[in-house]
C-alpha cells in the first residue's frame, strides 16, 4: 500500500521535534570543543542510543536485510562467534579508553600527538578520502528506499516543470541532515539520535509482533526450509554454496572487530564526546546490546518478506514484487529495493507511517553524523595543522559548515554517478578498509606500544591504502576489460551496449534460466550456454579462445525463449523477441605485455570479496608496522604524557591508577567501576557468554552429530521470542536511562566553560590547551 494522511502525518510531527531539539542546542554549540565534541560531557546511555542509531541507518538496515534475506538465521550462529571479542574489548575498553585518554577530538590528532604533524594531514586525507567516497552511495540506497517504500512516483510535476523524483529526494534528504549539523554541531547531532533512536527502537518491536503475529511461526519455518541444499536458512552447517556470505566472511568480521576498533571515523564525533574515558568504556559496554538484541528487526523483516515471496498464499503480492526488482538496473539494486517494496505491502496504516518516520530517523542519525565526521576531519585535519595562528571560534565554526556543506555536494552527484555492482556489505568494507586496513596498526600500536615508530605507521597506513584502493577500482570496471580469449557483447537496436562477459572454454551458466541477468530494462534474460572449443594449445593463454558460442534468452520468469549460435568471425548474430532486437558479437582479445596483471585484475573482481581483501590488508599492515618499528631508528614514546597518566593526570578526567589488586580487577572491573557499573556489566556480559557456551556446545555436537532442518528451525523459533522479550527490557531500560543523560547534558552546558586553545591544534606533540600559553 501507498502512505496515506496519517502516516504522513506521523512523519512530519517527528521532523517537527527532531528541529525543535537541534534549534534548543545551538546556543550550546559556539565554541569548536562544543561542535565538534559536545564539550565532552555526554554520558553514557545517551552515547550508547546515539551513537547506536548512528551507526544504524538506512544503509546499514538495508546491507543487513539483503544479507539476511540470503542466509537467513544462520548468520546469527555464526556470529555469536565474536562473543569472546565482544567480552575482551568491552571489558578491558579496547582501544576507547585509551584513544579518550589522549583527549584528541579526531584520531588524525592523535596521530599527531604521537607521530607527527606530516602523518596527521595524510592519515587525514586518507581517512576524508575513503569516507567520502564510502558515504557517497548512501543518499542513494536511502532515495532508492524511500521511494519503493512510500509509492512515490518516478517524476513529480513543480510548477509546471517535470523533476525526477530521486534526485529531488536526495537533496531534500541531504538538506535535512544538513540543517540539524549546522544548527548544533556534535551536540545537535547527539541529541537527535538519542530521540531517532529510542523511537526507532520501539517502532521496530512493534513491527517485529506484528509480522510475527501475522504470518506465525509455521508459514515462516516452512519457507525457511525450502532454501536448496548448501544455501540453508537454518542449519549455519550447510552453507557450502553461500557464495558472498559464508563461514569465512563471519571469521573474518570478528578479526575485523577488534582490528578495527574506532577505526572507522564516520562517528568520530562519538569518539571523543564521552564525559570521560570511563564513560567511554561504559558506553561501549552498553553498546553490545545494540548488536545482541536491538539488530533483531534487519533479522525478522527479510525472513517475512522471504515468506511472502516463497508461500503460494502470497503469490500476487510476490509477482508484484519480483516485477520491481527485475525492473532495476543491476541485481545488486534489485536486491536493495526488495524489502522497501514488501514492507509497504506488508504494514498497514499507522504502521507504515511509524516505519517511514523510524527509517527517516535511521537515515537523518547517520547522514548527520557522517556529514559531521567528514566535514570536520578535512578542516581539523587537512588545513588546521598549515595554519601558523589559531583561527577566531567564529571563522573555525563557518570553515567547518562549509566542509560540511561541500562534503553533501560530493554526496549528492557521487550517488548520481554510481551504480551498484555488488552487495552493499561488499563495498561498504573495501571502501572502509582504505582507512582502516592501514590505521588499524597505527591505531593500536600507537596506543599500546611505546616502541611503534612515525616509519611503522606510515609504512603501514600506506600498503592498507594501497591494497584496498585497488580492490575498490578493479570491483568497478567490468571483468571482459581484463580478458584475455573470448568475450560476448550484447547491444540493443541503437548501439548501446547492455551486456560485456568474458566466455570461459568449456564453462557455462550453471544457475536457472529465472537466475540469469537482465538485458537492460528490456524483461529479457540472457546467458551463454554452450561454446565450441577452438582445437591447439593455449596454455600460454589466460583462457582458450573459443570459435562459437551459443547464447540463451528467457523471459523474467525463466521460460527460455530460444538459443542463438555466435561465430567468432561475422559482425555478429541478430536477435529478434517481441518487438525487440538485439546483436550479439563474439570477439578476442589477444595477450599483451600487462596480461599478467590484468590476470591479477580479473582474479580479484571474480574471486575475492570486499571483506576478504579488507583481510589481506589488514595482514600486510600489521607485518609491516612491526618489522619496520623492530628493524628501524629505535624510539621511545612517552606513553605517560600521551596518556594523562602520573604527573600528567588531568582533574578533570583522571583516571584511577595503580596496578590491579584483584581477579576482577584483572578482569576489567577496575577501581572506577561503582557497585551499579559491575552490576550493570555482568548483566550486559551474561548475554554473549550464554550465547558463546551455546555457540561452542553446539558446534561440537553438531561435528559428531547430524541435526535435521526441522530442529534448527524449532530452535530458532525458541532463539526469536526469548531475544524479543529481552529487547522490550533493553528499550525500556536505555530510553529512561538516555533521557536521564540529556538532562545531565544540558546542565552540564550550561555551567562549562570552554578554552578557545581546545580547536584540535596540537603544540609539539601536546594537545594546545595543555601547552602553557607562556613558554
Amino acid at each position: 500500500m501507498t502512505m496515506g494522511a496519517i502516516d504522513w502525518a506521523i512523519v512530519i510531527g517527528l521532523l517537527l521535534v527532531l528541529t525543535v531539539t537541534s534549534i534548543r542546542t545551538n546556543r550550546y554549540a559556539r565554541s569548536v570543543s562544543g561542535f565538534l565534541a559536545a564539550n565532552r560531557c555526554a554520558g553514557r546511555y545517551l552515547i550508547t542510543m546515539a551513537y547506536g542509531m548512528a551507526q544504524l541507518g538506512v544503509i546499514s538496515l538495508v546491507w543487513f536485510w539483503q544479507q539476511n534475506y540470503d542466509v537467513g538465521f544462520t548468520s546469527i550462529w555464526w556470529g555469536f562467534m565474536e562473543g569472546p571479542a565482544l567480552i575482551l574489548i568491552a571489558l578491558t575498553g579496547w582501544v576507547v579508553y585509551r584513544f579518550r585518554q589522549t583527549r584528541a577530538m579526531t584520531m588524525a590528532q592523535f596521530f599527531e600527538i604521537r607521530y607527527s604533524r606530516n602523518f596527521r594531514v595524510f592519515a587525514g586525507l586518507v581517512a576524508f578520502a575513503s569516507g567520502i567516497i564510502n558515504y557517497g552511495i548512501f543518499p542513494a540506497v536511502a532515495s532508492r528506499f524511500f521511494i519503493h517504500l512510500c509509492g512515490l512516483p518516478e517524476v513529480v510535476s513543480i510548477v509546471g516543470l517535470e523533476i525526477q523524483t530521486f534526485p529531488l529526494l536526495m537533496a531534500l534528504l541531504l538538506g535535512t541532515a544538513l540543517v540539524f549539523v549546522f544548527l548544533g554541531g556534535q551536540i545537535a547531532v547527539m541529541v537527535t539520535d538519542f530521540i531517532q533512536g529510542a523511537f526507532g527502537n520501539i517502532v521496530f518491536i512493534l513491527v517485529i509482533v506484528y509480522l510475527l503475529w501475522t504470518f506465525g511461526w509455521g508459514q515462516i519455518s516452512d519457507a525457511m526450509l525450502q532454501a536448496p541444499e548448501g544455501k540453508s536458512m537454518v542449519d549455519p552447517f550447510d552453507l557450502g554454496k553461500e557464495e558472498n556470505f559464508n563461514i569465512w566472511y563471519w571469521v573474518i568480521s570478528v578479526i575485523v572487530l577488534f582490528y578495527g576498533m574506532l577505526g572507522w571515523q564516520g562517528t568520530s564525533g562519538y569518539n571523543a564526546s564521552a564525559l570521560n574515558a570511563h564513560e567511554a568504556k561504559m558506553a561501549n559496554i552498553l553498546n553490545g546490546w545494540r548488536f545482541r538484541v536491538l539488530m533483531l528487526i534487519v533479522l525478522v523483516l527479510p525472513i517475512c518478506i522471504r515468506v511472502l515471496m516463497n508461500d503460494e498464499a502470497y503469490a500476487e503480492q510476490a509477482a508484484a514484487i519480483q516485477a520491481a526488482v527485475d525492473q532495476q538496473a543491476t541485481p545488486a539494486m534489485g536486491a536493495e529495493i526488495r524489502t522497501p517494496v514488501a514492507t509497504g505491502m506488508l504494514l498497514p496504516a499507522g504502521l507504515l507511517g511509524l516505519m517511514c518516520a523510524a527509517m527517516l530517523g535511521a537515515f537523518i542519525s547517520t547522514n548527520d553524523t557522517y556529514l559531521h565526521a567528514w566535514g570536520t576531519i578535512f578542516v581539523q585535519d587537512v588545513i588546521l595543522p598549515f595554519r601558523k595562528k589559531p583561527l577566531s571560534a567564529r571563522a573555525h565554526l563557518w570553515l567547518l559548515r562549509f566542509s560540511i556543506l561541500g562534503v553533501a555536494i560530493f554526496a549528492f552527484f557521487f550517488s548520481l554517478w554510481y551504480t551498484p555492482t555488488q552487495y552493499i556489505a561488499m563495498f561498504l568494507a573495501i571502501t572502509g578498509a582504505i582507512f582502516v586496513g592501514g590505521a588499524g596498526s597505527a591505531i593500536i600500536g600507537g596506543l599500546y606500544w611505546k616502541r611503534g615508530t612515525t616509519a611503522a605507521a606510515w609504512t603501514a597506513m600506506i600498503a592498507g591504502m594501497t591494497l584496498s584502493g585497488f580492490g575498490i577500482i578493479v570491483k568497478q570496471i567490468p571483468v571482459a576489460n581484463y580478458w584475455s580469449g573470448s568475450t560476448v557483447q550484447v547491444t540493443d537496436a541503437d548501439g548501446k551496449r547492455l551486456a560485456y562477459e568474458p566466455v570461459i572454454a568449456g564453462e557455462t551458466e550453471e544457475h536457472s534460466a529465472d537466475g540469469w541477468p537482465m538485458l537492460g530494462d528490456s524483461g529479457v534474460r540472457w546467458s551463454v550456454t554452450g561454446t565450441t572449443s577452438r582445437p591447439g594449445d593455449w596454455s600460454g593463454w589466460h583462457s582458450a579462445p573459443v570459435d562459437g558460442a551459443q547464447v540463451s534468452l528467457a523471459d523474467s520468469s525463466g521460460l527460455v525463449l530460444g538459443e542463438y549460435p555466435v561465430e567468432a568471425s561475422g559482425s555478429g548474430t541478430l536477435v529478434q523477441h517481441d518487438g525487440q532486437a538485439w546483436t550479439i558479437q563474439l570477439r578476442e582479445q589477444p595477450r599483451g605485455l600487462v596480461s599478467p596483471f590484468l590476470d591479477l585484475c580479473d582474479y580479484v573482481n571474480r574471486k575475492i570479496t570486499g571483506q576478504v581483501m579488507t583481510f589481506w590488508a589488514i595482514v600486510v599492515a600489521v607485518v609491516l608496522y612491526i618489522l619496520v618499528s623492530l628493524l628501524g631508528p629505535r624510539r621511545i614514546h612517552d606513553m605517560d604524557r600521551l596518556l594523562h597518566r602520573g604527573q600528567y593526570a588531568r582533574d578533570d578526567d583522571a583516571a584511577v591508577e595503580g596496578q590491579p589488586r584483584t581477579w576482577l580487577e584483572r578482569l576489567g572491573f577496575d577501581r572506577e567501576f561503582t557497585k551499579a557499573d559491575r552490576w550493570i556489566t555482568a548483566i550486559t556480559l551474561a548475554w554473549p557468554i550464554f550465547w558463546t557456551i551455546v555457540f561452542v556446545v553446539g558446534t561440537i555436537w553438531r561435528q559428531q552429530h547430524d541435526i535435521p532442518a526441522e530442529t534448527w528451525a524449532g530452535w530458532w523459533k525458541w532463539w526469536i521470542y526469548c531475544t524479543l522479550g529481552a529487547a522490550v527490557i533493553v528499550v525500556t531500560w536505555f530510553t529512561i536511562g538516555g533521557a536521564m543523560d540529556v538532562r545531565k547534558l544540558f546542565r552540564r552546558l550550561r555551567s562549562y566553560e570552554s578554552d578557545a586553545r581546545d580547536d584540535g591544534r596540537v603544540v609539539d606533540h601536546r594537545n594546545a590547551d595543555e601547552v602553557d600559553p607562556r613558554s
